[in-house]
């Protein structure tokens, strides 16, 4: 992780000057606004990064000296079917639908987004 929080914590750098020259001598509130939104994401990345380095200490892959099978380990669990991402996909789309066609439309959208994003999180909640 210390080599994606180097660069996590080199993006806000450049975001922290950027905004700290920028915002000054512009009169854009919507430009302010994305830099200073850049700038707390990518810090806030950078910190996750760093307190997960310091957590978990130095990987494999942040060794020079590193074997390809010292990387090696257990694979996350992967389930073998599922339906939740088409009722999540359906349920999307037709949300996005009733944000044009109206109201109604939507709130059924979300009725059937809101089992599939369960459905997602509790699937193999017992395992």
């Amino acid at each position: 992780m210390k080599t994606e929080a180097i660069l996590f914590t080199g993006a806000s750098a450049f975001f922290a000057v950027v905004t700290a020259v920028y915002t000054p001598f512009s009169r854009d509130p919507v430009g302010n606004t994305a830099l200073a939104v850049s700038l707390l994401m990518t810090g806030l990345i950078a910190f996750f990064l760093w307190m997960q380095y310091l957590r978990h200490g130095v990987r494999a892959q942040d060794r020079r000296e590193a074997d390809v099978r010292d990387g090696a380990g257990p694979v996350a669990f992967f389930p073998p079917h599922s339906y939740y991402p088409v009722l999540t996909a359906l349920g999307t789309v037709i949300a996005a639908f009733g944000v044009i066609y109206g109201m109604w439309l939507f709130l059924i959208g979300i009725g059937i987004t809101a089992p599939g994003v369960a459905g997602f999180v509790f699937q193999y909640n017992d395992r």
